[in-house]
């Protein structure tokens, strides 16, 4: 992977998702996120280089350079100052040579306005040629702009797109293979398959992202695509509660009260539902609240002082993620399930 390849996008976007959602019907997730796919850039020591030097190399015409100092002038790194508009051009100057690297980030730039109008024609369209060059976030960015944009009058041909770009990305993308096998476990574009499903969502939950670690769970819980196994559901969640998924708190807890595949513990779920409640999820604290007739008073002082002790602990997946794409990739595809206008496999003959 080349240095200075991609540009971080969580933040950028939301400067520009409600403005996009009204013009174009682009969704929001939860958070108020609209979903491009990222990856954190990377550097060696090359880095180091002096900058005049660099940009001799950059304006000579050395693409390499260039990337390095559009993100350079992006991010203000070794003591440069942030100039956006500079950022911009040399990201011009490298997609000029046909750079895939180049072309995905301008289309973020002009997706968020950093450092010129915003221009969503221009960004979709910078998009279109990265993922022609073969760029799988590129790919990824498209295939989640159209799952957002215009939920209710979709056609199939961009349905169709949609698939193309996932399975495009699918070699060396998590994203795109986590957004595959949840449709996979929907049914969604794709005919259902709990196995295929299973496959490709394990492993970015094996990698730690919260979400995904909640979706297994109910594979393991009930054996769709695997084999049942109730501890490994219930580690699944734990490890999704530990890193601050309200959603998995609220399954855990459900599970903890009803004592059916993990032991009963009522102090344990009241004090999920009461993290849960503070994160603002639905109907935590009235769950939290039908338990207290079956609890003392010092339970619940103890119940109170332990949730407020809870601290989210997101792995670094996670918290990429969620910066980038708020909290839920799958709300991408859960808004379209029930407006896709045509059965999938007249769709994709």
């Amino acid at each position: 992977m080349n240095k200075f390849q991609y540009i971080l996008l969580g933040l950028a976007l939301c400067l520009a998702t409600d403005v996009y959602a009204q013009e174009s019907g682009i969704s929001q997730n939860s958070t108020g996120n609209t979903v491009i796919t990222p990856a954190e850039p990377q550097l060696n020591s090359e880095n180091n280089q002096d900058f005049d030097e660099l940009k001799a190399k950059a304006d000579s015409g050395d693409v390499e350079a260039q990337l390095d100092l559009g993100y350079t002038y992006l991010y203000g790194v070794n003591g440069t100052n942030i100039d956006y508009k500079q950022a911009l051009a040399y990201y011009e100057m490298a997609a000029k040579q046909n750079n895939a690297v180049a072309y995905n980030n301008l289309g973020s730039l002009y997706f968020s306005g950093i450092g010129t109008d915003i221009d969503y024609t221009k960004a979709i369209y910078f998009f279109e040629e990265a993922a022609k060059l073969g760029s799988s976030d590129a790919a990824v960015n498209l295939a989640i702009i159209y799952l957002g944009k215009d939920t209710k009058n979709k056609t199939d041909e961009t349905y169709k797109k949609i698939l193309d770009l996932l399975e495009q990305a699918q070699e060396n993308n998590s994203i795109a293979k986590y957004l595959l096998g949840y449709c996979h476990f929907r049914g969604f574009l794709v005919e259902q398959d709990y196995i295929k499903a299973f496959k490709l969502i394990k492993p970015i939950a094996d990698e730690q992202y919260d979400e995904a670690q909640l979706v297994l769970a109910d594979f393991y819980i009930n054996g769709w695509g695997t084999t049942k196994n109730y501890n490994q559901a219930i580690s699944s969640l734990q490890d999704a509660v530990k890193q601050g998924s309200s959603a998995a708190m609220i399954q855990l807890a459900d599970i903890l009260v009803a004592g059916k595949i993990d032991a009963q513990d009522i102090k344990k779920a009241h004090v999920l539902y009461n993290i849960a409640s503070v994160m603002g999820e639905k109907g935590a604290a009235e769950k939290g609240e039908s338990l207290e007739e079956n609890l003392s008073i010092e339970d619940l002082l103890e119940i109170q002082a332990e949730a407020e002790n809870y601290k989210a602990v997101p792995s670094d997946k996670t918290t990429f993620i969620r910066q980038t794409f708020g909290d839920s990739l799958k709300s991408y595809i859960d808004s379209n399930i029930d407006v896709e206008p045509k059965k999938k496999a007249d769709m994709l003959k």
